[in-house]
């Protein structure tokens, strides 16, 4: 096999361990899944699985890419229209992946270490998101539906913030509805009370 046919090989066989461990971690939850399993879903042993990422922390940092990338494709074809619609389907899609928002909070608490594996990411996905959140105000007060006095930045900052602390809240109280508190948050920030996933 060429030196090129490897890599390609190489590659598929990466993606494919982060679309299982994807589907382990969201069926099984963080604490319940064992690399060991993944391993045996894929079909390697638990070295040739490691094989493919630096260490554990590595392979998760790369599971929750690989989620945004999988939520962001979902997301887009169902028609979301913004990054706020966009934002509260995932909410709403998380409470049916509980493995995956506990291992997202857990890689949150740990990036705080400037040498983690998931801290790149973490720091690219908030960013990211702010950053789209702050497009849809500007946008909305385009139009008029958002007075044209709200800081877009600071109401990004504070929806990134409510998701997250939303998450932590719905891990130790299953009965919160992440994606409806998050709609009315919205309303409550910029007084659009169109409603976000209208």
């Amino acid at each position: 096999m060429t030196a090129r046919g490897s890599y390609a090989k190489g590659v598929a066989r990466r993606e494919e361990i982060l679309r299982v461990a994807l589907a382990v971690f969201a069926r099984e939850g963080y604490r319940g899944t064992s690399l060991r399993e993944v391993a045996r879903e894929v079909g390697v042993s638990l070295p040739g699985l490691m094989h493919y990422f630096e260490s554990k922390e590595h392979l998760f940092a790369a599971i929750l890419r690989e989620r945004d990338a999988v939520d962001y494709e979902e997301f887009a074809a169902a028609g979301s229209q913004d990054a706020i619609e966009g934002l509260v389907a995932v909410m709403r899609h998380n409470s049916d992946v509980p493995g995956l928002v506990e291992l997202y909070l857990t890689m949150a608490a740990a990036a705080g270490d400037a040498e983690h594996p998931a801290r790149a990411f973490l720091v690219e996905h908030v960013a990211g998101v702010r950053r789209s959140i702050a497009d849809v105000v500007r946008d909305r007060q385009a139009s008029g539906r958002v007075a044209a006095g709200i800081d877009p930045d600071h109401v990004a900052r504070v929806m990134v913030a409510l998701a997250d602390g939303l998450q932590v809240q719905w891990t130790l109280d299953p009965s919160v509805d992440m994606a409806g508190d998050l709609e009315r948050a919205w309303a409550l920030l910029v007084g659009d009370d169109a409603g976000a996933v209208r």
